[in-house]
């Protein structure tokens, strides 16, 4: 099957009920199953979580509503759209589900085309929904992770880290002299300036989970999961060589005549209770050192 196509999750402790729904929907999309509540959970949570969940609302152990409940309040799963599919119509039912959280009702005995329908309107609303949020967390300038993106990323880092104990580095850099950099070259240079720096620090930072993102003004910050300090260091210096040899002219540096950036490193490699607070104190306090030791340099 093309991997393009959205992938839904039927849950649904009755085999033939799943077997009619996955007949009717596997031409255009990809089909997880689950029979229970328990690995309904388990499939969300993974790193393939499905687009749109059918869910059925009564089943043993761990009903639909449960799994709704807990499905929303968890943070890395409360986006997944999730369409009722069961055998009660009273009202008051369908009013819990959607209050739950659900996008849909659809009952049983349940006609496919309409099945079919509900499916794409609320997977094309997904779609949309997502790529707003995409674009919400992307800097507007250099195209590449915001603020609230690198914030995002660090609270779901903090607590992978509070379930399996890892390394991960943190680097906080800026550009060297920007604010004489804007005053002598004007806003506009300044601004081609942030992106060209942008744009030649993504060059290095290709990891799928790394994330480099604009911390704010002229100041950008690198997240490594499962780095140790001597790699984060190889990564600043590796960033701050690219940034060099871009050769952007700055005259009114006081380092070199063209744009230089500084690093501060933390890892919490030797700290397995560093908390995502300190590791930040120690990156911005290492970003000053290197400021205070000469700038366009790595510290730590």
């Amino acid at each position: 099957m093309s991997s393009d196509k959205s992938a839904i999750l039927i849950v649904d402790d009755i085999s033939s009920n799943i077997q009619v729904l996955a007949n009717a929907l596997q031409a255009d999309h990809r089909i997880k199953v689950a029979t229970n509540g328990d690995r309904a959970l388990e499939i969300c949570r993974s790193e393939t979580p499905p687009d749109l969940i059918l869910l059925d609302i009564m089943m043993p152990d761990m009903d639909g509503y449960e799994v709704c409940r807990k499905l929303k309040s968890d943070a890395e799963t409360s986006s997944i759209p999730i369409i009722f599919v069961t055998a009660l119509s009273e009202v008051n039912d369908e009013e819990k589900g959607l209050n739950l959280g659900a996008v849909d009702y659809i009952t049983k005995p349940f006609h496919l085309p309409i099945v079919k329908i509900r499916v794409r309107n609320h997977l094309n609303l997904k779609l949309k929904t997502d790529l707003l949020e995409e674009m919400s967390h992307i800097d507007g300038l250099t195209h590449i992770a915001n603020r609230r993106n690198f914030d995002e990323v660090m609270e779901k880092e903090a607590r992978r880290i509070a379930r399996i104990p890892q390394p991960i580095s943190l680097i906080m850099l800026d550009i060297d002299f920007f604010k004489a950099f804007n005053d002598n070259y004007g806003h506009g240079l300044g601004d081609d300036c942030l992106v060209q720096v942008a744009s030649a620090m993504r060059e290095v930072i290709k990891r799928p989970h790394d994330l480099l993102a604009r911390y704010g003004g002229e100041e950008f910050a690198v997240i490594l999961p499962e780095t140790g300090l001597e790699g984060a260091l190889k990564v600043a210096e590796e960033l701050r060589r690219a940034v060099e040899m871009l050769g952007f002219s700055h005259a009114f540096s006081e380092v070199a005549d063209h744009v230089t950036i500084s690093l501060g490193v933390a890892s919490n490699e030797f700290d397995k209770q560093a908390s995502i607070e300190k590791l930040l104190k120690q990156a911005d306090q290492a970003l000053y050192k290197a400021k205070e030791s000469g700038r366009n340099q790595v510290a730590h």
